[in-house]
């Protein structure tokens, strides 16, 4: 069956997301630091510890949402600093609780990514007018704000924008079941082992992307088996479309950890991985 629609994640995927996400992390640590109720230098010492043990152990660290890990901790700096964040509330015995912990880090989240910065990948004008020109729907869904997005892409302004659609707020983090289920996401396994090469399991079950995804399945006529999906971080873009049937395209980050890869080699020819968006054209062939 050949491609009928075209799924993206944003950040990371099209954009530079170290230098994108650089303001972001400035912001974060600033109110941070309010959550914390310490004072700065502390807290920027204190961090370069966290950071530099969190980068030290890629596997053992991740991002935590009631109390399951659901990304790898290093994958951007949006992870990472929501990851150094929680070792110092540990440290520091601050929002023990782990639900208003959540809530707090996804406040500092929305606020601070609010100030990141507009760093496209070279190619992403070039690749994203490329999939537009095909007439094939072409959608963006990403864990950040619709309008944050809407607004980079209209600055991008790439030939054919006006039908390029997105889905924000997507929560592809969220471990729970969709509001409404159905026989295709039942089907899903809880999670996927990946032996030794990661020594914690790959949760699946992820509600909101799913209907986040059913919902473009409806609105297209397509669904998960013509379907191709793209995006940087295994686990949150590309694990549950792929156990679903979609063909997945992994724009490899330059720290993609070995179990990401071994993940897309499983797939055989639905799987693929390279670090340049222009691999995603050829693979509208099926």
């Amino acid at each position: 069956m050949g491609i009928g629609c075209v799924v993206l994640d944003f950040d990371g995927t099209f954009t530079d997301v170290a230098a994108e996400g650089a303001p972001f992390v400035r912001h974060f640590k600033h109110h941070l630091v309010e959550v914390l109720g310490r004072d700065a230098a502390s807290v920027e010492a204190a961090w370069r510890e966290e950071e530099a043990a969190v980068l030290a152990g890629a596997h053992a660290f991740g991002w935590d949402i009631g109390g399951r890990t659901v990304a790898p901790a290093t994958a951007d700096p949006y992870l990472l600093s929501n990851c150094v964040a929680r070792q110092l509330m540990n440290r520091y015995g601050v929002m023990t609780d782990q639900h208003p912990r959540d809530e707090a880090l996804q406040s500092l989240y929305r606020e601070a990514y609010k100030l990141t910065g507009t760093a496209f990948k070279p190619e992403a004008k070039e690749v994203l007018e490329a999939l537009l020109a095909t007439g094939l729907p072409v959608w963006v869904v990403t864990n950040a704000h619709t309008d944050l997005v809407d607004a980079k892409l209209d600055r991008l302004a790439p030939k054919g924008r006006e039908r390029l659609k997105v889905k924000g707020d997507a929560r592809k983090y969220l471990i729970q079941p969709p509001a409404a289920s159905d026989a295709r996401f039942a089907s899903v396994p809880e999670t996927l082992s990946f032996g030794e090469l990661l020594p914690r399991p790959v949760y699946l079950r992820r509600g909101l992307y799913y209907e986040a995804l059913s919902d473009i399945w409806e609105t297209t006529g397509t669904g998960p088996e013509s379907t191709l999906v793209a995006g940087d971080i295994y686990e949150l873009d590309l694990a549950l479309p792929a156990v679903l049937g979609a063909h997945v395209q992994f724009v490899a980050r330059d720290n993609a950890l070995p179990y990401e890869l071994k993940a897309m080699d499983l797939l055989g020819p639905r799987g693929g991985t390279d670090r340049s968006l222009r691999a995603i054209l050829p693979r509208l062939q099926g």
